[in-house]
């Protein structure tokens, strides 16, 4: 065997074992951010929306408080924040509310989302129609997996592999040299997937998911108890109210 010809197979070995770490790495990063999203629509539905309620009560208190004391400063700043805070949360639980559950995750689609990444991600082409041509049909893939959709996964890969633009004509020199690249392009997306994967799991959405499932491991039920406990909160809030309110109609008279 030819020394370049060596060099081409030791080449082309390193680049299909970091195409499947690469492919590793995609279908990491993009389960990990539908999980994410599915823990987000759960949790808001469980909490979130008590939460957000609890805020309005507790702008309420804030504000009947200042009612006592209209000439008290404090009391009226205390009562503006309150109000402020609860628009934020209301504003936030009316967004959460217009999401769409997230679909399952299912180890087959999880299959083909990696096999689609090895066939046609942007980073293993080498010239730049090739990449744009792979980015588009990588999208598609992208959006087909956040949407459950297995079916449309394998039809984008069997259309990829009957493009005319996928057959090459390359000789042994041609091979080194894209091998080398694709090496050096792999490398890349590899530490970058590898970045974003750390970034999510160093936030706190990832923190309090990753609790939350540990509990419920051992029979817990952390969202069901807490649920509860703000539900407590916001009745006891709510007769807080209610007493400051005849207070001060108390006083009024």
């Amino acid at each position: 065997m030819l020394p370049e010809q060596e060099e081409l197979n030791r080449l082309e070995s390193e680049q299909s074992n970091l195409e499947e770490q690469v492919a590793s790495a995609e279908l990491t990063l993009e389960t990990l951010k539908a999980e994410t999203a599915q823990f987000q629509h759960r949790f808001y539905h469980t909490v979130g929306r008590l939460y957000a309620e609890l805020d309005s009560v507790a702008a309420q208190i804030a504000r009947a408080e200042a009612g006592l004391d209209p000439d008290n400063l404090e009391f009226q700043a205390q009562a503006e924040a309150a109000e402020q805070q609860a628009q934020k949360s209301a504003e936030e639980a009316g967004l959460a509310e217009k999401q769409v559950e997230p679909p399952e995750i299912t180890p087959e689609l999880k299959q083909a989302f990696r096999q689609a990444a090895k066939l046609m991600h942007p980073d293993r082409a080498t010239s730049d129609s090739e990449r744009e041509r792979r980015t588009t049909m990588m999208a598609q893939v992208n959006v087909a997996y956040a949407n459950g959709d297995q079916a449309a996964i394998e039809k984008l890969m069997i259309e990829f592999g009957q493009d005319p633009e996928a057959i090459l004509g390359e000789d042994v020199a041609a091979r080194l040299v894209k091998a080398i690249r694709r090496i050096a392009q792999l490398r890349l997306r590899l530490q970058e997937a590898e970045e974003e994967i750390g970034g999510l799991k160093a936030g706190e959405t990832y923190e309090l998911m990753t609790t939350v499932a540990e509990t419920e491991a051992l029979g817990g039920d952390p969202l069901g108890d807490l649920a509860k406990q703000i539900m407590r909160q916001i009745s006891e809030r709510k007769i807080e109210v209610e007493m400051i309110r005849q207070r001060r109609a108390a006083t009024a008279g």
